[in-house]
């Protein structure tokens, strides 16, 4: 197992891929990542942003958890701290968060759409891309997973964006730096 403290959030993971097994099984990989959100600062990068601070307080926490092996990917998404009641999209990003609420660039997709910014329903949907919207419940937590039968290509998911609203996109409200794993 490998842990690491981030400025802001907290990551873990546990690969036994590409050759290797624990308990005699297939090759498999595990990896989360846990962090609270703050507001963007020059002076400090933080991993876990936030953009809209009534939508996503300040404090709020956020937890990503990556499972798989080949051709067999989870990956589910947890926070606390959320306005009770508001639905939420999230989507994974091709790029890390940053001061700016567009530094995470455009969603990551299995099948690459040729004309970017993606806006094609062929390519930006659940099947190809990793949608994790939830509502928040009264308390102000929430949960979503989601399962694919393909994994992350190397360094190209490298987020997991919040947004105003559910469905393709819309104006982005927080964003945490997830370091994705590939199992090749």
């Amino acid at each position: 197992m490998v842990a690491a403290v981030l400025a802001g959030a907290v990551a873990t993971a546990v690969l036994a891929a590409g050759g290797g097994a624990v308990g005699g099984g297939a090759p498999f990989y595990e990896m989360r990542v846990a962090g609270r959100f703050a507001p963007p600062t020059a002076s400090l990068y933080v991993w876990a942003v936030t953009y809209d601070t009534k939508l996503v307080p300040a404090g709020s926490q956020i937890e990503i958890d990556q499972r798989g092996k080949p051709n067999d990917m989870t990956v589910t998404l947890r926070v606390k701290g959320m306005k009770p009641g508001h639905a939420y999209g999230a989507h994974v990003h091709r790029k890390p968060c940053g001061a700016d609420p567009e530094a995470a660039g455009g969603h990551y997709q299995h099948r690459p759409d040729p004309v970017q910014p993606s806006e094609d329903p062929a390519y930006m949907n659940p099947r190809n891309e990793v949608w994790l919207d939830f509502t928040a419940g009264a308390d102000g937590s929430g949960t979503a997973t989601a399962r694919h039968a393909w994994e992350f290509r190397a360094g190209e998911a490298r987020s997991v964006v919040l947004h105003r609203e559910q469905g393709g996109a819309g104006e982005r409200v927080a964003c945490l730096t997830v370091p994705f794993l590939p199992t090749h």
